[in-house]
């Protein structure tokens, strides 16, 4: 209790005194030099706010011509175009304040000076910051790096530190303050950039690589991003002193909870490492699950995504992969064998009904060559002799309704050619007729 209540007097302390800070310097601007200044900058951000409404319309319409120009350009010019007002702001000020100067005293251009130097830090900031492609995290290092830099100029680092540090909380002999916090937010974000960058240099690395099946080049590229992204947290906490071992006790209690109540995503995540382990499936296999027919578009950590031939996207858990049957149509070679049903007329003679049928289905675009189709007599119907045509394909992610339709529609052309006919069937109906006597 008396450890927060002297914090509570320390904070308050540094209050007042950023307060009479700020009183003194607002008694300051009354001086009629500091007031020069001020109307010396107003005077400035008029001038800059007219040169940009008279600019910026040319500079737009320009860039509007520039149709050939690479992305990261045009993304350049599109940030100078909303900081014009900025970028001459920073231009008139800076020869404002060497022209002072060189006229009197330095003392007396300290305030343009001040502001000089806050523009160009934030033009310089928005720059920078523009190179980071997330768009939040962009913003929340563009605002605290002006924060930051203004606290700097403005000669408050000090006083903000302390006030950071008074707002603390104590978690048994782990004492969190917001200054720790903060420190711990730009470590990690800092680390969590670096590990991002080793983990897509390493990736391409790895997909690059042909000596690696496409199921572990899966497997270790979240292996490593697992990894780097749990080194990058862990390694920025310790960094800015945070105790690991109340933190270690916690997750672990917090992990026993989540167990229980994310029981299906655990046990997806689980899968999805199985099926990367045992390659039982991969990217591009052509699977069947049920109804769902199509080929491994991605193996996700949670699900596989799975693309049909109409264009539809299934995300499959990966539970349902492991517990259910699955038909891999690629998994050790793409050799996939198809059959087709098919009859001719009892008067047709099977000897040339088969080859006919094997030298039709051989000129089909996709139809293995090497691996001969074959033609066998399964039955004698009601109203046709029933066979069997088998043939080979080697790409299922071609379509297998396609193809089969392809070699019906040959077979048609080449029994037509052939004289061959394809019969239905037929019903002869006889009506008796009636005789009332014998009734």
């Amino acid at each position: 209790m008396d450890e927060e209540i002297n914090a509570l007097e320390d904070a308050q302390k540094i209050a007042l005194g950023v307060w009479e800070q700020l009183y003194t310097f607002g008694l300051n601007l009354l001086r009629p030099w500091n007031a020069y200044q001020v109307g010396i900058i107003v005077a400035l951000a008029v001038v800059a706010h007219i040169l940009a409404r008279l600019f910026g319309p040319r500079l737009h319409n320009w860039m509007r011509t520039r149709e050939g120009w690479p992305k990261w350009r045009m993304r350049f010019l599109v940030l100078i175009h909303r900081r014009l007002r900025l970028i001459f702001f920073v231009l008139l000020s800076w020869p404002a304040v060497w022209i002072m100067r060189e006229m009197t005293w330095p003392s007396r251009s300290y305030l343009l000076a001040i502001v000089a130097q806050l523009a160009l830090a934030w033009l310089i900031i928005a720059i920078v910051t523009r190179l980071i492609a997330n768009g939040f995290v962009r913003s929340v290092v563009r605002y605290v790096g002006w924060t930051w830099v203004t606290l700097s100029i403005l000669d408050l680092t000090d006083e903000a530190q302390s006030l950071l540090e008074s707002a603390a909380i104590e978690i048994g002999e782990m004492r969190l303050s917001a200054w720790i916090v903060l420190q711990a937010i730009a470590v990690i974000i800092l680390l969590m950039y670096g590990a991002r960058f080793i983990s897509g240099t390493t990736s391409a690395r790895i997909r690059s690589n042909a000596d690696i099946s496409p199921s572990m080049q899966v497997l270790a590229i979240k292996l490593l991003q697992v990894v780097l992204y749990g080194a990058a947290f862990f390694i920025g906490l310790k960094a800015v002193g945070v105790d690991l071992t109340g933190l270690a006790v916690l997750s672990g209690a917090i992990g026993v909870g989540l167990g229980f109540g994310l029981q299906k995503v655990v046990s997806n995540l689980v899968s999805g490492v199985i099926l990367l382990l045992d390659r039982s499936i991969k990217p591009g296999d052509v699977i069947s699950l049920g109804e769902t027919f199509g080929w491994i578009n991605s193996l996700g950590a949670r699900y596989v995504s799975i693309t049909t031939r109409d264009g539809k996207e299934y995300l499959i858990p990966n539970e349902d992969l492991i517990t259910g049957q699955v038909v891999n149509w690629s998994h050790s070679n793409d050799y996939v064998r198809l059959d087709i049903y098919f009859g001719t007329a009892y008067a047709d003679d099977p000897h040339e009904v088969r080859r006919i049928a094997i030298e039709a289905s051989q000129k089909v675009e996709r139809v293995l060559s090497f691996k001969k189709p074959v033609c066998h007599i399964v039955g004698f119907g009601d109203s046709s002799v029933d066979y069997i045509l088998r043939f080979w394909i080697s790409d299922p992610t071609g379509g297998l309704t396609n193809i089969r339709g392809n070699v019906y529609l040959a077979l048609w052309d080449a029994f037509k050619e052939n004289g061959i006919s394809i019969p239905f069937p037929q019903r002869e109906v006889r009506l008796l007729e009636y005789n009332s006597d014998s009734a």
